[in-house]
């Protein structure tokens, strides 16, 4: 897990510094932030104190409403729990009274430049947050992205992953991570899949060498991540493994407690493994729709034993 400081935020979302200039470093734990509200007339049993504090238009209108000292005592309440800092959407203008406090208790007081609302900045802030401070792993295999659904390829070394990604690639889908694939757990049903920096936009190929995609391919050969919905085994030709099953079904791989419907697919000289992988790809999807051929096939069968 990443270590994500308020001054990253700072960056990230080119926020101004009004106070705490000196506190920068504090360490943000918590994936969402909150927006104070009941706080401000005194209730506090759940106020979650380790996330980020926004205050809108909403609050500060209210908070300049007070009188000097009702507004005092309010803020102060905040601010005693010592959030890691607070973030202010409705401009600079009379802010004097919560830079003060801010100041004197050592917290960090940013605002936003960009003219946006409070909760579309929430809602990126979020987003942020939730993918920097998600649980994550690391996993050996190659993550595609086909025809919008997101693939992990396993497999021993040299079984051919990333020459199969190329063959992928040439026929339109996108790359998200070679070699070192990371995985970060978003909520309970969701692993999304993107790389480690290092290897970003890189497929390395036995024979060949490393290839930057983007440039042999185009933009359009690579993508930053994608949500992991299919895991695809891909294991050296067993003779007589195979059968050929109506519907095969498919087995979850855990990943974080995160269960992922996995299929085994063997590798052979002349097998298009790239076209099987584009099809259980798009059969899963239909799956997903609530459809299966080989109900259809068997519903087909029984129409006809039916006439008999």
């Amino acid at each position: 897990m990443k270590k994500i400081t308020v001054e990253n935020l700072a960056q990230k979302f080119s926020l101004k510094v009004l106070a705490g200039e000196d506190q920068l470093q504090r360490v943000i734990t918590q994936p969402r932030v909150h927006r104070p509200g009941l706080e401000f007339v005194g209730h506090f049993d759940f106020f979650p104190t380790e996330q980020v504090q926004i205050l809108g238009k909403k609050e500060i209108t209210y908070l300049l409403k007070l009188s000097h000292e009702e507004r005092k005592y309010r803020i102060g309440n905040i601010v005693h729990y010592h959030p890691p800092c607070f973030i202010v959407t409705a401009g600079e203008e009379g802010l004097t009274y919560l830079i003060h406090h801010c100041t004197e208790q050592g917290i960090p007081l940013l605002i936003t430049k960009k003219p946006e609302t409070t909760s579309e900045f929430i809602t990126k802030l979020d987003a942020f947050l939730t993918k920097e401070l998600a649980p994550e792993m690391a996993v050996h295999g190659v993550c595609m992205n086909v025809s919008g659904i997101g693939i992990l390829l396993r497999g021993s070394s040299g079984v051919g992953k990333s020459e199969t990604a190329h063959t992928l690639i040439r026929r339109g889908h996108r790359l998200v991570a070679d070699d070192i694939v990371i995985l970060k757990k978003l909520s309970a049903q969701t692993i999304l899949g993107t790389h480690d920096e290092k290897t970003r936009e890189f497929l390395a190929l036995r024979s060949i060498g490393l290839l930057n995609v983007v440039r042999l391919y185009g933009r359009k050969a690579f993508q930053e991540e994608t949500r992991i919905a299919l895991d695809i085994h891909l294991t050296k030709w067993e003779k007589d493994a195979l059968y050929n099953d109506l519907e095969q079904e498919f087995h979850d791989m855990d990943y974080m407690g995160v269960k992922i419907p996995s299929i085994e697919i063997q590798l052979q000289p002349g097998r298009d493994v790239a076209g099987l992988i584009e099809a259980a790809a798009n059969n899963w999807y239909l799956k997903e729709q609530g459809y299966s051929a080989a109900e259809e096939f068997m519903s087909r069968i029984e129409a006809d034993i039916s006439k008999l």
